[in-house]
């Protein structure tokens, strides 16, 4: 029986707040679908603190494998050839969203749809690179181009680069458990230093596929937790039908991509000094056509597992008026204004680290030009 696909067209209609929520949770179902691998929070709220049996029976440990090892095998699981799942994403302090997810592997394309459960309605599709965006509450459909494809370990580690991981991060095996119905290796990614979080990660026996994750902070307190509650392999689903779905923009309005890539030296951005492990990914400028604000520029980091992006804005003293940092899950959330001869900038930084992480890139944040 062929899983039931609604159109586009079909999808209930509701007022989109003018706000989105953070990465951490809405914006991980784009996660998933840029990565092919993560999906999904298990329905039960968090433990002030998980220790390593979580609500798994701990057995016998699987043989030892290195960080390089693990790593490998995460990111060869997003070449499982097709699946559906319905996932739950949540972090330590009740913040909840769910999605369910398509994927389908056709030779060397990847494709895939993430439907939104909760939340604004919101259908997204990728095909490798390309991605389609519908937004039935406003009728629009937005296309993005992502550079990153692969497992949730690979969407932004290079292959031949899981040596450099393994130089920030420790694998230590703790046992097996079961998720959606399927057995897992547990594995516990510990970094090394203290600017990035570790992680508990449930990797399915069979194909590798990541089935569960906790993103830990350095006292190992679950801040923000993933899991499918539901998942089948060998779906019956074909490529072809993402294809037409994704290409069936009929009575939606289609947006141009409103982001263009650059360089941050173009844009007349650099860092002082590095943050130690992460490294320069890509870098954007986003500017909507007739939009009356000054373009954005996205700068991105990643250290193999965690990522960090800079947004770069002129200041305005109406828009920009509350410094600080937030919480949501694992994201933090850093603004402040960015001091320069030529006037003020507006800095937001955010990613999955600690906050002092997010200091460290605006304290070496400088303007060049």
């Amino acid at each position: 029986m062929s899983p039931a696909f609604p159109p586009p067209s079909a999808l209930p209609r509701t007022r989109m707040p003018a706000r989105r929520l953070p990465r951490t949770l809405h914006g991980l179902a784009a996660l998933c679908c840029a990565s092919g691998a993560l999906a999904g929070l298990a329905l039960l709220a968090l433990p002030a603190h998980a220790g390593p049996s979580d609500d798994n029976a701990l057995l016998a440990g699987p043989p030892e494998r290195s960080v390089v090892e693990w790593l490998v095998r995460l990111q060869q699981a997003a070449r499982v050839p097709s699946y559906t799942g319905t996932f739950v994403v949540s972090s330590a302090a009740g913040a909840m969203a769910s999605a369910r997810i398509w994927h389908v592997c056709h030779g060397p394309d990847q494709l895939e749809r993430v439907e939104a459960l909760s939340g604004p309605p919101r259908a997204t599709y990728r095909h490798n690179n390309d991605v389609v965006i519908f937004q039935p509450d406003t009728r629009t459909v937005r296309t993005e181009q992502r550079e990153s494809s692969g497992g949730v370990f690979q969407s932004l580690l290079r292959p031949g680069e899981e040596s450099a991981v393994a130089r920030l991060y420790g694998a230590r095996q703790t046992g097996q458990g079961r998720v959606a119905g399927f057995d897992a290796d547990i594995v516990h990614m510990v970094p090394h230093d203290h600017w990035r979080y570790g992680y508990r990660i449930w990797s399915e026996k069979r194909t590798g596929l990541v089935v569960k994750m906790q993103t830990l902070d350095e006292d190992g307190r679950v801040l923000e937790q993933s899991a499918f509650s539901e998942l089948q392999f060998n779906a019956p689903l074909q490529a072809h039908q993402l294809t037409q779905m994704m290409r069936d923009t009929q009575g939606y309005r289609v947006q141009k991509p409103d982001q263009f890539k650059t360089t941050a030296e173009a844009e007349g951005w650099a860092l002082k000094r590095d943050v130690p492990g992460f490294r320069p990914q890509h870098c954007y400028r986003r500017q909507k056509a007739g939009a009356t604000e000054p373009p954005v520029v996205q700068w991105i980091f990643s250290d193999g597992l965690a990522t960090v992006s800079l947004f770069m804005e002129p200041f305005q003293a109406g828009r920009h008026a509350h410094p600080g940092v937030s919480a949501m899950g694992a994201t933090h959330t850093l603004m402040q204004r960015v001091p320069d001869a030529s006037g003020a900038w507006w800095l937001t930084a955010v990613g999955e680290v600690p906050p002092h992480t997010l200091q460290a890139f605006a304290d070496a944040l400088e303007r060049t030009r």
